[in-house]
């Protein structure tokens, strides 16, 4: 067996055996995760990234390190604005606390077989028809330049996957315990958590779409792109139950991700022109990042500062 197929059997064997840890121990029933539990979790995904780039700094080298750390840091960035969206499905569905965390474990399981192939699929695309990174980095810089007008409103009812759902099996008016399904009368139905769940794969889906032609324009070696994809994807939960009580500490971030997708179309537009080096590309893009969350936390009003009344007079509250 080569070298390359033992990292790749190794790498898989460590993330199927960190999720089995995660739901087969520490989430064995479902209970609500309080944010100093998440804060942990967080934490200790990022520990593990950070590990694995210095393995790769020591096995590879530096360049290939400093992609991974590049393309781990667009992913993660990207990864909050999903994480966002996350909150206002859960709201818009009223999704007991409890109940959040298996839903985004079987979210997380099929958005890592979805990028999986996405990343292999435009790799062999680029290698193929290279005139393709003029699409993707094109359609990044749509993509940024549409962010900055889009607004973020959820319409479950619209979304193509859930009026299929309906359309084969009958759904249960409310939530039964954590089940996806139930047998009624004889019959099989569908939970609105299960709806919860084709709602959230289908967003990351489209997320995915603007993801890899984004990590793509950092790097083009296949192990590089998925485990920087990986390791942003398996953190998702945790951050996730971090992020949710202080989502308003973040609502200019988006126009930050704008900029990044615009940066990195661009780069990737521009590659045969001139190539932005890969440290360069990784201080632009911490340093957009750093400005939007730091606008973001001075814009957020506190208790006890003036307000606008509706007749624009400032008064105290």
């Amino acid at each position: 067996m080569s070298d390359t197929a033992i990292l790749w059997i190794s790498f898989n064997a460590f993330v199927l055996g960190m999720l089995a840890l995660d739901l087969g121990i520490f989430h064995r029933k479902s209970h609500e995760v309080s944010v100093k539990e998440a804060l942990v979790w967080t934490g200790v995904w990022i520990v593990l990234a950070l590990l694995f780039n210095v393995f790769i700094y020591y096995y590879f080298d530096s360049d290939l390190a400093l992609q991974f750390l590049t393309g781990y840091l667009i992913e993660k960035s990207l990864s909050i604005d999903n994480i966002f969206v996350i909150i206002m499905i859960f709201s818009y569905f009223q999704v007991p606390a409890a109940h959040q965390h298996k839903v985004l474990f079987l979210g997380i399981l099929g958005a890592l077989v979805m990028r999986a192939i996405f990343i292999f699929t435009g790799i062999e695309l680029i290698h193929k028809f290279h005139w393709l990174i003029y699409i993707f980095g094109g359609f990044l810089i749509f993509t940024g330049i549409r962010m900055f007008s889009s607004d973020s409103k959820i319409d479950p009812e619209r979304n193509v996957f859930v009026r299929l759902v309906k359309k084969v099996i009958p759904i249960t008016n409310s939530f039964q315990g954590d089940k996806f399904f139930v047998r009624n009368n004889g019959a099989l139905w569908a939970t609105p958590l299960f709806l919860v769940l084709i709602v959230i794969e289908g967003t990351d889906l489209i997320f995915a779409v603007d993801s890899i032609p984004a990590i793509l324009s950092i790097s083009e070696d296949p192990f590089i792109v998925y485990t920087s994809n990986v390791f942003a994807i398996l953190g998702l939960r945790s951050l996730y139950f971090a992020l949710a009580g202080i989502d308003k500490y973040f609502k200019h971030l988006k126009y930050g991700l704008a900029v990044i997708l615009i940066f990195v179309g661009s780069k990737m537009a521009l590659a045969d022109i001139f190539k932005i080096p890969v440290y360069i590309s990784l201080l632009i893009i911490a340093f957009i990042l750093a400005v939007s969350i730091l606008v973001s936390i001075l814009d957020t009003p506190r208790k006890g500062n003036p307000t606008l009344a509706d007749d624009g007079n400032a008064t105290e509250k």
